[in-house]
């Protein structure tokens, strides 16, 4: 009977670790205080952009996060937690945890990890206020164009110029 318990316990520590290994983001925080719904409508908003949200055995998570190769994220699984990993967008993750911490006061995000770098609370906290990839993509055309506007208008008036 242990046996079967423990063969399941190594089995579980090989899948997280490898969603660990997979994911771009993997964000941690305390979950305590928040109810069935709360967690559920999260769970929701974080489906929605390709994300997962699961709670573990701190030891079992612990364990998936060093054989994973992030030994400073291990340190944080204690007392009640649960992990986002996200596979698709980088920020994502972090944008959905922080709004939804600015609603849900018991949320409290612990760190994580970002493109295989451990990452503190201020890490994730400057992920989350980054604007959109829409939004920065428009604001480097934006900066690409500039000097070629500029380009156009000083001849342009030079063209004027010559004709006067």
């Amino acid at each position: 009977m242990e046996r079967a318990s423990v063969v399941k316990k190594v089995a579980a520590v090989e899948v997280l670790q490898e969603k660990i290994k997979l994911a771009k983001t993997a964000i941690l925080f305390d979950y305590k205080g928040l109810t069935v719904d709360q967690f559920t409508k999260l769970r929701r908003n974080l489906r929605n952009e390709g994300c997962d949200v699961t709670v573990h055995k701190n030891n079992i998570a612990r364990r998936a996060a060093i054989a994973a190769g992030y030994e400073g994220l291990a340190e944080a699984f204690v007392g009640p937690k649960a992990l986002i990993l996200g596979f698709d967008d980088v920020v994502a993750p972090a944008k959905i945890i922080a709004d939804f911490a600015k609603d849900n006061k018991v949320v409290v995000i612990d760190g994580g990890i970002i493109e295989g770098k451990v990452v503190t609370n201020k890490e994730v906290m400057d992920l989350a206020n980054l604007p959109s990839r829409e939004t920065l993509l428009t604001q480097l055309a934006a900066g690409l164009l500039m000097p070629v506007r500029e380009i156009a208008i000083g001849l342009n008036m030079i063209s004027e110029q010559k004709d006067n």
